[in-house]
């Protein structure tokens, strides 16, 4: 039996692992939060996280999770009646969906099954049937935890762009993992948390704005205070914030982010690239298959349907048991019926060859192990 203190191994879709690095930045005295050294890691901050964005768009600091920014975009531009269109190919872009409902909206889902990805020109014939242009936002999840898919984002918010509604992006489990470059792509709120490829535990959130965003921003009546973006881009602009920060998490933040430009961000992307290779095959040589087909496979996070000899309940309890790694059930209708493995952030080859062994020693290593496919199996 393990230790009972002994470090587990994160395999979820967040929190993953956080660098030592990372933990003693944490670990230090906190700093006055209207003092000026405060300031200075604030503006470094949000510099670097402009850096893993690829924009000049100004980053909101929220002591939230990633829902908290997804909350925000929503109160910040949409107004009670304004139609919006929920891109819905899981748990989480369901959760947008319901945020937007929420604030009054009338929301329209275009679904995909659980385990394919959104299809844009579904998106396309939908929104070419909006010639009032009365659909004043899209919300997207482009890399979706709950089954693993990662949607075509760049095609997607082309599709927006040229209709002129706004693009609300929930990136929680793709920025700082893959590519996604918020101008180039015309992306007008981006949102993301700390306790993904961030490499930190859960504590912030961030959204990123467009001016095309802040002038809905300007026009929307909703009644906010404590996620009201305005009050968040004026104290930054001079250099606080406008509610008391988590002021160690925004410190350990900037070393996180030293950590990403010293690696680079290609070789990150890379790197997470090689991770969802690496897992996928080790995992076919297992008899096991994947839930999702290769060509929209998250680089985050990897489903995978159990071997009728053993469910997941045991695969997990026994992974966590045995070898002190966690993975994650499936969620709502997938719960019980896949486990997830994430790869996202501070993971490296090394961790994935212990964790597909300590599978290999559960579900065993043949090529004929029965799999359960099931009617959403790829």
């Amino acid at each position: 039996m393990a230790v009972s203190n002994e470090r587990e191994f994160l395999m979820i879709p967040g929190p993953t692992p956080v660098p030592d690095r990372v933990l003693a930045a944490l670990a230090r005295h906190p700093l006055g939060h209207r003092s000026p050294d405060f300031s200075d890691i604030l503006m470094e901050a949000i510099e670097g996280l402009k850096w893993i964005g690829d924009t000049n768009n100004e980053p909101l600091i929220l002591a939230s999770s990633g829902t908290g920014g997804m909350d925000g975009a929503i109160a910040n531009t949409v107004n009670r009646g304004d139609k919006v269109v929920s891109l819905v190919c899981g748990v989480f872009g369901e959760r947008f969906a319901k945020i937007a409902e929420a604030y009054g909206a009338d929301v329209t889902r275009l679904k995909a099954d659980f385990g394919q990805p959104v299809q844009p020109d579904a998106l396309r014939e939908l929104l070419a049937k909006d010639t009032k242009k009365e659909i004043k936002a899209v919300t997207i999840t482009h890399n979706e935890t709950s089954t693993g898919v990662i949607n075509d984002l760049e095609t997607i918010a082309k599709i927006i762009s040229d209709h002129g509604a706004l693009s609300l992006v929930d990136a929680v489990t793709s920025f700082g993992a893959t590519d996604v470059p918020i101008d180039k792509w015309k992306l007008d709120i981006v949102v993301t948390g700390s306790q993904k490829a961030l490499m930190l535990p859960p504590g912030l959130g961030f959204a990123f704005v467009s001016d095309k965003a802040w002038q809905a921003v300007d026009r929307s009546t909703n009644p906010r205070f404590y996620l009201d973006f305005k009050k968040y881009l004026k104290s930054q602009k001079e250099r606080t914030t406008p509610f008391t920060p988590n002021v160690s998490f925004i410190l350990a933040l900037t070393e996180s982010i030293k950590m990403m430009k010293e690696e680079g961000k290609d070789n990150i992307f890379k790197r997470h690239e090689n991770l969802r290779e690496t897992l996928r095959k080790g995992v076919r040589e297992l008899g096991l298959k994947p839930f999702v087909e290769e060509a929209y496979a998250s680089p985050t996070i990897t489903s995978i349907w159990p071997p009728d000899s053993i469910d997941v309940p045991s695969i997990r309890k026994q992974l966590k048991e045995r070898y002190r790694i966690t993975v994650a059930d499936g969620q709502e209708d997938l719960k019980g019926k896949i486990f997830r493995m994430g790869h996202m952030g501070y993971v490296f080859e090394r961790d994935l060859g212990m964790a597909l062994y300590a599978l290999k020693q559960i579900v065993g290593q043949t090529s004929s192990t029965p799999i359960k496919t099931g009617a959403s199996a790829n």
